[in-house]
């Protein structure tokens, strides 16, 4: 039987995601070489460090290569996270009630337990707290390629599932993102902000079909918000939800398609590579012991270790047992609470979060986040991959797939 459209074109992207989970890999673990080397840690923190300015008459921006990546190339990655949000609502996993119910409870259960683990370890440093969002994200390239690993015994079904909730994760954490880590307010750079939203809706309602015109309004708006106070790559996100999808270029491509078709290798293979490394780096010389075992590691680990699966899971087997929702297509409870335990790996978002948490505050902060993030991390992978290879089939498994109706949104 001929494979249909949908299911080719979400073959190809777990493709590609897996295939930038072992490059994300790969750039993490030379970040810790260069972070711990004598020789090359002075030229990792140089390469860091080095100011990039920009001037357009009284406008400046002023800023590091690493405030650059963070702010500026991940506003790029939550473009497209915005896109995929949008294809997912209109036409895909995220279309109907019963299709969204499970996945959807499964990420809720794997954001509130990790959440409420980190908060009751650093109870009572008003510091420390500030970070309970950090293992509430899903790394949905990490994931992936673990998955990977195991072939095509892996139902396609539990990848898809496992990418929805790593959909519905980043959801969870842009709100997060908005409402706790928000410095202060300039209004006027928010309000021009705002202006530039408008702007793009009044685009997308028009049927304009010029990538250049959104993403020339998508970067004035970019930097009211960066101005703003508000974290700069939440502008990422509204400019993808901006993009039509039913509107076509001269080519017959689908905007928002054309658009996640060229974003998707430059994130994969550059943008969150890039991220990684500038991000994974932690020097462990003359780093205490509280730093590595204190608090905050902790809280991430048994958050992303134990919070994770035991959300995920536990979450997913009272929605099926509501009868509100049916496990996925030759999935087994068994494999459910491994793809559990593979969301427990954080890294990108978890990292990105901590970043944002504890912004200004000592090394010792970061040191630990990274740590934390890093090792659970690590664990989660081991043991997502170990538990699932135990509860596949020793023979290869399609997990039948039921080809998404296209949807009739804008």
């Amino acid at each position: 039987m001929k494979t249909s459209r949908p299911t080719n074109a979400i073959r190809r992207f777990l493709e590609l995601q897996t295939a930038g989970g072992i490059l994300l890999l790969a750039a993490s673990g030379v970040a810790l070489l260069f972070a711990n080397i004598p020789v090359l840690a002075g030229w990792y923190q140089y390469f860091l460090d080095v100011p990039i300015e920009i001037k357009l008459g009284g406008l400046e921006l002023n800023k590091s290569v690493l405030l650059v990546i963070n702010d500026g190339l991940m506003a790029i990655f939550f473009l497209l996270v915005g896109l995929e949000i949008k294809r997912e609502a209109l036409e895909g996993e995220l279309t109907s009630p019963s299709r969204l119910a499970l996945p959807a409870l499964a990420a809720l259960g794997g954001v509130a337990l990790p959440g409420a683990i980190y908060a009751w370890v650093t109870w009572g440093d008003s510091v420390a707290v500030k970070g309970w969002a950090i293992p509430a994200a899903t790394d949905i390239a990490f994931s992936l390629g673990v998955l990977s690993l195991l072939g095509n015994r892996v139902p396609l079904s539990l990848k898809v599932f496992l990418t929805t909730v790593a959909v519905v994760d980043d959801l969870a954490a842009i709100v997060i993102i908005a409402v706790l880590y928000t410095s202060q307010l300039s209004l006027t750079a928010l309000l021009l902000g705002i202006g530039g939203l408008v702007v793009l809706v009044i685009f997308n309602r028009l049927r304009v079909k010029h990538l250049g015109a959104y993403f020339l309004v998508g970067a004035i708006m970019w930097i009211c918000v960066l101005k703003s106070g508000v974290h700069a790559t939440l502008a990422g996100v509204a400019l993808g939800l901006a993009i039509p999808l039913k509107v076509q270029n001269d080519r017959g491509e689908s905007l928002l398609r054309h658009l996640e078709h060229i974003l998707h290798p430059w994130v994969a293979f550059l943008i969150l590579p890039l991220f990684a490394f500038a991000n994974a780096g932690v020097s462990f010389k003359g780093v205490s012991s509280e730093a590595l075992f204190g608090p905050i590691t902790l809280g991430i680990t048994g958050g992303l270790c134990l919070g994770k699966p035991l959300g995920v899971f536990a979450f997913s087997v009272l929605i099926v047992w509501t009868g509100a929702a049916k496990l996925p297509n030759g999935v087994t409870w068994s494999m459910m609470f491994a793809v559990g335990l593979l969301a427990g790996i954080g890294f990108t978002m978890s990292l990105f979060i901590g970043m944002l948490a504890f912004e200004g505050q000592g090394s010792q902060y970061a040191v630990a986040t990274r740590a934390g993030v890093f090792g659970a991390s690590i664990i989660s992978a081991i043991a997502g991959f170990l538990v699932l290879r135990m509860a596949l089939p020793r023979s290869a498994a399609s997990g039948g797939l039921t080809p998404a109706v296209d949807g009739n949104g804008a």
